[in-house]
């Protein structure tokens, strides 16, 4: 017996309970498979585009090189990269970015060393620090975070500019 998921417009097989007698027809010369087949993706899959935008370095995971574009980064591990065109950083309390990132948001919990362009919102929690040259939109330091290096507001002529250590 081949039924449709109608959530998912995939045909699917179900198992008969026992003792029921199923004849299969072929699926790939129906037309409910054909029209299937040509009905767009529902909203509900296209949601999860992110998630298969997303790059994990996981913990004791280390990698260096160039990341051109993903939609969401987490750094668990250590990374040595030029990061462009990302939507949202998230750097864990394990982990350690060097070199330069340019992104929406960032969430940071462990270590940032570098360049760092926040367009939107840096959040640096209890824990986290950022050093370096970093431009931001709006910036939230928790209790226990810490900034160092050139900081500047995004979008201001360098008036704003000032130089924190901590």
């Amino acid at each position: 017996m081949a039924e449709r998921a109608d959530d998912l417009g995939i045909p699917m097989k179900l198992r008969p309970a026992s003792g029921v007698k199923v004849q299969a027809a072929p699926m790939a010369d129906s037309p409910r498979f054909a029209a299937a087949v040509s009905v767009p993706a529902p909203a509900a899959l296209r949601s999860n585009e992110v998630d298969r935008r997303t790059l994990i370095l996981g913990q004791g995971m280390s990698l260096a090189g160039e990341i051109t574009s993903c939609d969401r980064l987490i750094v668990e591990g250590s990374i040595q990269a030029t990061l462009e065109k990302c939507q949202h950083v998230i750097i864990a309390e394990t982990g350690v970015f060097n070199g330069q990132a340019s992104t929406e948001n960032a969430d940071v919990r462990g270590r940032f060393e570098g360049d760092l362009t926040v367009r939107k919102r840096l959040l640096i929690r209890s824990g986290g620090h950022v050093s370096g040259t970093v431009t931001y939109g709006e910036i939230e330091i928790e209790s226990g975070g810490g900034i160092s290096g050139t900081i500047e507001k995004a979008g201001t002529n360098n008036a704003d500019l000032i130089s924190l250590s901590a």
